[in-house]
């Protein structure tokens, strides 16, 4: 038989641990730490994200939210067709070539692309934030400071690489010319730039060892999370 004294000792602690889940929710909601995660083409910063999701970071990858966004938001959609041309989309659907061959030939629509999605981007990326309830969570994005998103966020880790081996991965995983890629390099800040502007720097070169330097960093926001 279980006495009324144990029955109530079973009710308040119950309640506590509600009383701690809640309190842990706000918590999280008001000082969550935003971390950006960032790195040139073929450094390998989304295989860095993938391990912090291991971890049970969640996490938001800019590029995927900014194709996604190019075909859902109308005001998005409109000042790309604005940029492009009524041909930029077909039924709804972006036509990449049409815009990957405007580009070619007037590179200040590059930068111009930039303007227009980069915003609208980083509202999502916000909005996104705002429903996670984790120490902290990560934004991962190759062109955080290019896009003024650092603003944003409570710190940046960088994944530095070596061209040589940036440019190998590139090669085997898209086909890729050389002259391609430096091409498309031009549109990120050098290694040297990207790499000063971070808070913390993980080295993806084959080199040193990524997964011991992930679990070091984890650990080190989550104690400044829950500090």
């Amino acid at each position: 038989m279980v006495s009324q004294r144990q029955q109530g000792n079973r009710r308040q602690k119950i309640i506590l641990q509600e009383l701690l889940k809640q309190l842990l929710f706000i918590i999280y909601i008001f000082f969550m730490l935003r971390i950006g995660l960032t790195g040139g083409m073929g450094s390998g910063k989304s295989t860095v994200a993938k391990i912090f999701e291991t971890l049970g970071v969640p996490v938001y990858y800019a590029d995927q939210a900014a194709k996604k966004l190019m075909h859902t938001h109308t005001g998005l959609q409109e000042q790309i067709t604005g940029l492009f041309g009524p041909q930029a989309y077909a039924n709804g659907i972006l036509q990449k070539k049409v815009i990957a061959d405007a580009m070619f030939k007037d590179p200040e629509k590059v930068q111009a692309m930039n303007r227009i999605v980069h915003p609208v981007t980083i509202q999502d990326a916000e909005q996104w934030m705002e429903q996670q309830h984790t120490p902290y969570a990560l934004k991962e994005a190759a062109l955080i400071f290019e896009s003024g998103s650092e603003k944003y966020l409570d710190a940046v880790i960088g994944v530095s690489a070596p061209l040589p081996l940036r440019i190998q991965r590139i090669q085997k995983r898209d086909g890729l010319s050389t002259d391609e890629i430096l091409n498309r390099m031009k549109n990120q800040f050098n290694e040297t730039e990207k790499m000063n502007r971070c808070d913390y720097i993980i080295y993806n070169d084959e080199q040193h060892r990524l997964i011991p330097q992930v679990l070091e960093l984890h650990n080190r926001l989550m104690q400044q999370a829950t500090a």
